[in-house]
């Protein structure tokens, strides 16, 4: 018929029908097909940070009124500033990683949201008991320069395969930050995990966390061949060779020497358990993370049978009441009742809870605010809030397992995975301390506890992640 159009059709990826353009009109159709496609990531993403605003604005809303009966004071600022976070993240997403997971970014801001709520209810009972500063509007401040942090790293980072070029030069940096907590004397609850430098300190480990990760997947991709088709075969297995076992031995090493000098736990677990998996990750060979165990386990029963911090923290997770006892009747190095505290609050929230406001997080007293705010969430949001949190987080590593799966390129494929189980390492290793499953670590739980450095350094792993999942993207779009 005339006035009908004759040209084919063809069904796209969400079946809906396009004309099939000709020569001249490919560039133009290719870029409004790209300009769809992208459009709704983004829609979905601007939808879910709405919803996040609600929740955590009803959050602040609901801790107030169970601790003074009124409307909290700073309801107005603390909306605006979240909204303000949101909407200048999105914009920033939208315009330079137009194709990332639209769910990475709300997740990462409901997680902190949910941590300033936290805060914020904490303060008023810290300060009624033990009579300690508010240092919500701090976090606060920490948030937006965690959230800045992001945005210059998705607007300046065009190519994430670009960090490949710099991985020796990475991997220097985060050697040093990782040692420099011994050159400073003082410890901070027993471990020597910080810098100070004048009235400023700082976390480093916190950062080297997201630097191995970029470290581990430049070098696993450039020595993949060697590490995984050379060796002997002994007992049924393919025993790595000797050369190749050098860099294993050498973070086993660097993670001891952390662990005996700084007496930090977690970032010992946290460093030579990223390395393993990628390493099994890269090559899948059994005897690499069989070696790993044997190494770890020697390791740590080593230094937690001589280093009396390490040691303490073991006395307290095997005998976590018997703090109660005379203190003639307590096992030797049993000092703190945070364990035992900790287990209580997770008894008494039930599986409702007490409520927002309604509890008594503030009897484990400082570590309320670190690893210990689950302990809150368990308490005052009860089983199901907890498990909620930890559903959270399962969903924000998922996304960055599941952008491994989408990279074409083996760097991308290495580096999505190395930053989800950085994330997923520590969420256990804090998560298991509280609840009685492993020793404290110390570590902060991520995006929820107070701690400028937590903040900065997951807002820099989400801005990475981000970025990895807007190439993937970008490569199957091709």
């Amino acid at each position: 018929m005339r006035g009908r159009s004759t040209e084919p059709l063809a069904m796209t990826d969400t079946g809906e029908a396009t004309t099939l353009t000709g020569p001249g009109e490919e560039a133009h159709g290719g870029r409004w097909r790209a300009a769809s496609v992208a459009g709704s990531p983004r829609r979905t993403e601007a939808l879910l940070l709405v919803f996040v605003l609600f929740i955590v604005t009803f959050g602040y809303t609901d801790a107030g009124l169970g601790l003074t009966g009124s409307l909290p004071d700073g309801l107005a600022g603390f909306v605006a500033s979240q909204a303000c976070c949101s909407l200048v993240a999105h914009v920033a997403v939208r315009r330079f990683a137009a194709r990332a997971d639209p769910l990475i970014l709300p997740l990462a801001m409901l997680l902190t949201g949910l941590g300033l709520v936290l805060i914020h209810r904490l303060d008023h009972s810290y300060k009624e008991r033990w009579h300690s500063g508010a240092m919500a509007p701090g976090q606060l401040i920490w948030t937006v320069v965690g959230v800045g942090v992001a945005i210059a790293v998705i607007a300046a980072l065009k190519d994430y395969r670009r960090l490949q070029r710099y991985i020796y030069l990475t991997m220097a940096a985060a050697l040093v930050l990782l040692i420099a907590p011994a050159m400073f004397k003082g410890d901070s609850y027993g471990a020597k995990r910080w810098v100070h430098l004048g009235q400023l300190s700082f976390q480093p480990g916190e950062f080297v966390k997201v630097m191995i990760a970029i470290f581990f997947a430049g070098y696993l991709v450039t020595h993949r061949d060697t590490l995984t088709l050379t060796g002997r075969r002994f007992l049924g297995m393919r025993l790595p060779p000797g050369r190749q076992l050098a860099p294993i031995l050498t973070i086993w090493i660097i993670s001891l020497l952390v662990l005996v000098f700084e007496r930090d736990l977690g970032t010992s677990l946290i460093f030579f358990g990223l390395f393993v998996v990628m390493l099994y990750a890269a090559t899948e060979r059994t005897s690499w993370v069989i070696c790993g165990v044997l190494m770890a386990s020697v390791g740590a029963f080593a230094v937690g049978s001589t280093e009396p911090h390490v040691k303490g923290r073991i006395v307290a997770w095997l005998h976590p009441f018997d703090i109660y006892l005379p203190p003639d009747q307590r096992p030797p190095g049993l000092v703190s009742d945070q364990a035992a505290q900790a287990l209580f609050s997770f008894g008494s929230g039930g599986v409702s809870g007490t409520g927002l406001g309604l509890g008594h997080p503030e009897l484990i007293q400082f570590a309320g605010r670190s690893d210990f705010i689950l302990t809150s969430v368990g308490e005052e949001l009860g089983l199901a809030g907890t498990m909620a949190v930890i559903v959270l987080y399962a969903l924000l590593i998922q996304r960055g397992l599941r952008t491994s799966l989408l990279a074409s390129d083996p760097f991308g494929k290495l580096l999505s995975l190395g930053l989800a189980v950085v994330l997923a390492l520590q969420v256990f290793v804090v998560a298991g301390g509280v609840t009685g499953l492993m020793p404290l670590t110390g570590k902060a739980l991520p995006f929820l506890a107070q701690g400028g450095s937590s903040m900065v350094a997951n807002w820099l792993l989400v801005a990475v992640m981000i970025k990895v999942s807007d190439g993937a993207r970008r490569q199957q779009d091709l």
